[in-house]
């Protein structure tokens, strides 16, 4: 409880993260990310991650939304 009310005054700190993740090139065309990336454990938030520096970088943008014939073609069908 103490946590959680923590969290909400001051956010969350991004202390545990998971290994750092490279989609496949099959993977990453379906996902739309590119490059390595790495989630928090806590709260969900996403992060590029660099190599180099082995650091969390800035968070990863929002995907982008599926358009409407997409979600359409995945509809079920109501038969009549």
């Amino acid at each position: 409880m103490l946590g959680s009310l923590l969290n909400s005054l001051f956010g969350c700190s991004h202390q545990r993260t998971t290994f750092p993740l490279t989609p496949g090139h099959k993977m990453a065309s379906a996902t739309h990310r590119h490059g390595t990336y790495v989630v928090c454990l806590d709260c969900g938030q996403e992060f590029h991650y660099d190599w180099k520096q082995m650091r969390l970088g800035e968070p990863v943008t929002s995907r982008p939304a599926t358009s409407p014939a997409a979600a359409a073609s995945f509809s079920p069908r109501i038969a009549r």
